[in-house]
């Protein structure tokens, strides 16, 4: 029996951040476009901080502009799978102590003004809605940002209410710009990440209790964070599906040993117990991963995130989008045993079943 066709996953896509640069062909949208292209990648995630892919203000006022950007990449061979504000996300909400760290992802006359700073994310991100709604994308990447995140471990004793204050100043922060991907028709999808207060399964509840469940509070899902956090990064799929609505293609391998584990003793990411590796050389499944969420019905883009502390970042956009091809699947549209399937009807159910025995 034919069946509609079902929803697929979309790809291979790339996160450009990794490989932007001064130099061709790394320097500007048009050619970083045909050069994923060239590799095999259909779909291209483009970062917005600063003016090197794109304007974003321009973006978000100008649908001219905007077709201009779709065009060069059609005629690069790609398109833009989704707008990333990640930098720009995670200053949405930072703790003092990491104020001198983060500043540097704020335009220069903002250094060192920690409240202004913050407003100009919440507009950056507001601009990104519109932008992704004249671009025709569906969802958006970013980071939440973290208020909590000095106090991860619970040493000394946190004071009572402590956490539930952090999210319910992160929740107001992000409420208005929610608010705005809503009025967009776009979702945003924070990335469960390490270093942000959303980072887990938890941590991503907290928030969604905190923004009454908004539609379009959703998930960015990378199985490498939750590796090098031992979660289960296969059960959180099953239980986290209805909000994933972004999928970053990246690998991790965890081997602690007797000096360190998830913390890492301060070390360099080469040395750490947990760290990144190019697609295929760690120990995530992506084979499940993939069947998983072909089953779920997730159509977004499968986009490899390259982070890789031995394997040179040339060879692993190279071997990136293959992996990444192999791994896609077409979705079923006849059931395996329909050959054997028969015609049925209520009368033959119930005589089936013995329901029309007189004698039952």
């Amino acid at each position: 029996m034919q069946r509609p066709s079902p929803r697929r996953i979309q790809g291979p896509g790339l996160f450009l951040a990794q490989f932007l640069g001064d130099e061709a062909p790394f320097d500007t949208l048009p050619n970083i476009a045909r050069w994923a292209a060239s590799l095999g990648y259909r779909g291209i995630q483009v970062p917005t901080l600063g003016t090197q892919c794109l304007d974003l203000a321009r973006a978000a006022e100008s649908q001219t502009y905007c077709d201009e950007l779709k065009g060069q990449c059609a005629e690069a061979g790609v398109e833009i799978s989704e707008l990333s504000t990640h930098l720009q996300g995670q200053l949405v909400a930072v703790h003092p102590a990491f104020d001198g760290l983060f500043d540097d992802f704020a335009p220069a006359a903002l250094r060192g003004r920690p409240r202004a700073r913050t407003e100009w994310a919440i507009e950056q991100l507001k601009l990104a809605a519109r932008a992704s709604q004249r671009l025709g994308l569906r969802a958006h990447a970013t980071f939440s940002g973290a208020l909590l995140w000095p106090y991860v471990y619970p040493w000394p004793q946190r004071p009572q209410g402590l956490v539930e204050e952090g999210f319910a100043e992160l929740a107001r922060r992000w409420r208005p710009i929610l608010d705005a991907f809503d009025e967009a028709g776009v979702d945003l999808c924070f990335e469960i990440h390490p270093g942000e207060d959303l980072h887990d399964g938890a941590s991503f509840e907290r928030f969604l209790e905190a923004v009454d469940d908004h539609p379009r509070a959703n998930i960015l899902y990378d199985p490498s964070h939750l590796l090098l956090q031992q979660l289960d990064y296969l059960g959180f799929i099953d239980r986290y599906h209805g909000r994933i609505r972004m999928f970053h293609v990246k690998d991790a391998e965890f081997r602690p040993d007797a000096r360190s584990g998830v913390y890492g003793g301060y070390q360099g990411w080469a040395e750490r117990a947990g760290r990144f590796r190019s697609l295929g050389d760690g120990q995530i499944d992506f084979g499940q991963i993939f069947s998983k969420l072909t089953q779920y019905g997730f159509d977004g883009w499968a986009v490899l995130e390259w982070e890789c502390c031995l394997k040179d970042g040339a060879q692993g956009a190279a071997e990136g989008a293959p992996f990444i091809e192999r791994h896609l699947i077409q979705p079923a549209t006849r059931a395996f045993d329909d050959f054997a399937g028969t015609a049925a009807s209520p009368e033959r159910n119930r005589r089936l079943l013995g329901l029309d025995d007189p004698g039952r």
